[in-house]
């Protein structure tokens, strides 16, 4: 009454009162009773504020998005802020005189979509639409160290970007591009299996073969091994064989040589009995042919002196005219030679 009104500020503003255009108090969550023709009071809300937007850019390639993200701020110097907007109330903590409390945030979204495109900007569609990140990073780094937030007193709390989309036609085309491509990575995919699964029964039946080969080869050298096994015991018989020739050899050459020494003796003993005989008969030699017969008619038997009864008769058949020889005594001379027998 009479002019005088109390007001209470939450912790989460500040206020300032001004009475005849000088600052009469200030701070956080005051709470007192004030003159009302005389006083202005400026309530400027400290807490943090979230601040969401929705821009439509143009990619580096020419191709418009569309950001959806939130902007977090808090007003950390009231003071600055104070001069710059308008922040009068009149009867209560938010009963602002003026529109300029929402400006700020539209000031702000506005200063943030001049740094975003700049960044869009740089960045084709396809690396744009997975930039979320990297593009908040990079405009938060910028703005928050901005001159524009110093001189509003206004400080950076976050800035998160959820989406960064193409337009739906470009969606579909890019949906249908990736399409594609899963659905060649996919026939890669199953050619890369087939083929490894070709790959895999060359190698199986590579190592059958290579199995087979060793099988042939050790089945080789097992007949190699018996050839030489075969060779050697061939060997050891041809050895024998020799061995057994060499002795019948040498037992052929003692016979030879046997044989030779008894041919020597033989022809030795011969030649013995010859000088004997030679000798014993060297007294004959000088004897005439008749004394030598009549030296044998007297030793023979009666058929060879017959016989040479009938040589003299040959002899001197000249000379006789008729001889008759009767049968009885050829027969005779006959019987006795059968009878000799």
């Amino acid at each position: 009454m009479f002019g005088f009104n109390y007001i209470k500020i939450p912790p989460s503003h500040y206020v300032m009162q001004y009475s005849g255009g000088k600052l009469v108090r200030s701070g956080a969550g005051l709470a007192f009773f004030y003159f009302q023709p005389s006083t202005s009071l400026v309530v400027i809300p400290v807490a943090s504020a979230d601040v969401p937007f929705i821009f439509n850019e143009i990619s580096g390639d020419f191709q418009a998005v569309t950001l959806q993200g939130q902007l977090t701020f808090r007003i950390k110097e009231p003071q600055k802020l104070a001069q710059l907007l308008n922040y009068t109330v009149a009867g209560g903590s938010e009963k602002y005189i003026s529109e300029d409390p929402q400006k700020l945030p539209q000031r702000l979204i506005n200063l943030l979509q001049v740094l975003v495109r700049a960044e869009v900007q740089r960045l084709p569609l396809r690396e744009a639409i997975y930039a979320s990140e990297q593009v908040a990073t990079s405009v938060f780094g910028k703005f928050a160290g901005s001159e524009a937030l110093t001189t509003l007193g206004v400080e950076m709390l976050a800035l998160s970007i959820q989406a960064i989309r193409p337009t739906p036609e470009m969606s579909r085309a890019l949906e249908a591009e990736a399409r594609e491509e899963l659905l060649r990575r996919a026939d890669q995919a199953i050619y890369d299996r087939r083929n490894s699964a070709v790959e895999q029964e060359r190698r199986i039946k590579e190592n059958e073969l290579n199995t087979e080969i060793a099988v042939e080869e050790k089945k080789r050298q097992i007949r190699e091994t018996k050839v030489e096994a075969d060779l050697a015991v061939e060997s050891k018989e041809q050895q024998v064989r020799q061995t057994k020739l060499n002795g019948e050899i040498a037992l052929e050459t003692e016979r030879k040589n046997l044989v030779a020494a008894r041919a020597e003796n033989a022809r030795a003993e011969a030649d013995a009995q010859a000088y004997a005989v030679e000798a014993s008969l060297k007294a004959f030699i000088q004897l005439p042919p008749e004394v030598l017969q009549m030296l044998t008619i007297q030793s023979s038997d009666p058929r060879k002196m017959v016989s040479l009864a009938f040589k003299e008769l040959a002899q001197n058949a000249g000379k006789i005219g008729n001889l008759n020889i009767s049968p009885d005594l050829l027969q005779s001379l006959l019987d006795a030679r059968e009878q000799g027998k």
